[in-house]
């Protein structure tokens, strides 16, 4: 079969049904030969940088948090809430939101159980809430906390949670997953230390989820186990194994191997090559994933929105992603996701080299003898970085220094593991980069304060782009003050647009996630938002 048959049979199986399998090798016991029954082989390019969500920072660990934590919600598979913990989704008609919008009342399930036994109750919630504000522990965002006033626990199964204002987006501080959102931890476990930075719980942690975390080999894998005392019942599948295989090549030959039987996100160079892999199902959903070219606007030789500009126009975006992302993504305008409720109305950049040019010679840099700009004692030596485990990031990274060598950008790339990349010691958090390359995961609600107010720069939340304008701070503020969904569209679109104009990024695009599963998984229904864990425990194979 030639590559361009391949990329044509790929194609039409994602556009004529969304989903497309192909099965075969022969059946034994009613399933693929290489099917373990009750056992799920999960390949994964990155490994958690902690399992404590408070100080976690990576993919990896909200989706692992899917299968060891349970919180008050949780979304489904296209971004609505569900009960976890709860026993129903608070809102103005059952009572739990109040009229005023400042009070939010919880219901815990009775009789939940953490995996030693121990009662799991509001109190733990009490205690999370109290760590999480806790200047002895560094968490990484305390963003939507710093809006509760106070809480009540009128019983231990009943949380009432009352707000210094209306805070629009306040559920999704209880969804347990990305983010600010914290699950309950144990009290009986943490609450005598004195922090809990270094507990070993953060890697080893209690369960109050679907399943139990028995080992984790650095660099290799992590294995859980059915959790006995979940409140759901014993989930169906005994054991998942969680391989970390940070080479995007030799995780493809696990699954065409069947060494794995789940690869979510198939990187975008074998994406072709899916209908070739016998015994497995494939399919194609739109994610809130949205990859970009952030921008330092501390930085000397950034902080010129006009140079900023110039740099995306002197890129050609659709170049980059028709070649090396092999054209499967949709092109992104702002933060929000398309096909949400408040995507605003933004025209993209245009691809404009002579304007590239002509903002750089406003915004006062000249080209030097040795072929880069200057400014005064700045000279354009900039860098970008991404993390090193995916091929095609640093090949876009490639083609964009070559795209902007010939205005006199001298750009130098380097890259780090996405554990180091995102921690909170690392270049993003410490603001020691000028541009980098990466992936944003949203919630269910557009609520973007902790990526632009200038009260979230570092280390106070993860506006790692250090943008700091009265316009977007106001904007994004009111826009979460209402429960009013055309109002909060209005405000969302003059933020989009004041964003648009100071350019802390180039939005590049939303990714169309292709997701390969053993024929044999059922109820495997990868998410819209956030976590492809969020049922595991209806999970067979």
């Amino acid at each position: 079969m030639t590559f361009t048959r391949i990329i044509t049979l790929a194609l039409a199986c994602t556009l004529a049904f969304s989903a497309c399998s192909k099965s075969g090798g022969g059946v034994a016991g009613g399933h693929n030969p290489w099917t373990v029954p009750g056992t799920l082989r999960i390949g994964n390019s990155d490994e958690p940088d902690s399992l404590n969500p408070m100080f976690a920072h990576t993919d990896a660990t909200d989706q692992v948090a899917g299968l060891i934590y349970s919180s008050w919600l949780r979304y489904d598979d296209n971004g609505n809430f569900i009960p976890d913990l709860a026993t129903e989704v608070p809102s103005y008609r059952n009572g739990g939101i109040s009229k005023d919008g400042r009070t939010i009342t919880f219901h815990m399930r009775k009789g939940v159980r953490w995996s030693d036994g121990a009662p799991l109750t509001v109190k733990d919630w009490v205690f999370t809430y109290h760590a999480v504000v806790s200047p002895a522990n560094n968490t990484k965002t305390r963003y939507g906390w710093d809006e509760i006033a106070s809480v009540q626990t009128p019983d231990e199964n009943t949380l009432v949670v009352h707000l210094n204002k209306v805070d629009a987006g306040i559920l999704g501080l209880f969804g347990g997953v990305g983010g600010s959102a914290y699950p309950p931890l144990p009290a009986h476990l943490l609450a005598s230390l004195p922090d809990i930075n270094h507990a070993a719980f953060n890697g080893h942690p209690l369960s109050s989820g679907p399943y139990v975390l028995q080992q984790w080999n650095h660099g290799a894998s992590l294995i859980f186990t059915a959790n006995p005392y979940y409140f759901r019942g014993v989930p169906k599948i005994k054991k998942i194994v969680w391989k970390i295989i940070p080479n995007v090549t030799t995780l493809f030959e696990q699954l065409e191997t069947h060494e794995v039987d789940v690869y979510v996100g198939v990187d975008e160079n074998h994406i072709a090559l899916l209908p070739q892999v016998q015994g497995i199902n494939v399919t194609k959903k739109l994610i809130a994933n949205w990859r970009h070219m952030g921008i330092n606007t501390s930085r000397p030789q950034l902080n010129d929105p006009r140079v900023r500009l110039a740099l995306i126009e002197a890129i050609d975006w659709k170049r980059i992603n028709d070649t090396i992302y092999h054209g499967y993504n949709i092109l992104a305008v702002s933060d929000v996701y398309p096909k949400l409720w408040a995507a605003p109305v933004i025209s993209p950049y245009p691809h404009d080299r002579q304007n590239a040019k002509r903002l750089l010679q406003q915004a006062g840099w000249t080209m030097g003898t040795d072929g880069v700009l200057h400014k005064g004692n700045l000279a354009m030596h900039i860098t970008i970085s991404t993390n090193t485990e995916k091929q095609e990031n640093q090949q876009a990274e490639v083609q964009i220094q070559s795209q902007l060598r010939p205005y006199g950008i001298d750009l130098a790339i380097r890259n780090y593991p996405t554990s180091l990349l995102f921690a909170q010691d690392g270049p993003l958090y410490q603001g020691k980069y000028d541009l980098e390359w990466s992936i944003e995961t949203n919630g269910p609600d557009p609520d973007n304060r902790g990526l632009w107010n200038g009260k979230f720069i570092p280390p106070n939340g993860a506006n790692t782009a250090w943008l700091n304008d009265p316009v977007v701070n106001r904007t994004s503020e009111l826009a979460n003050s209402t429960f009013d969904l055309s109002k909060r569209k209005a405000y969302y679109q003059q933020e989009e647009d004041r964003i648009h104009l100071l350019v802390p990024a180039q939005f590049f695009y939303w990714e169309n996630e292709y997701t390969a599963t053993n024929s044999d998984l059922k109820n495997f229904r990868p998410a819209a938002f956030i976590q492809d864990t969020w049922n595991s425990w209806e999970w067979q194979i």
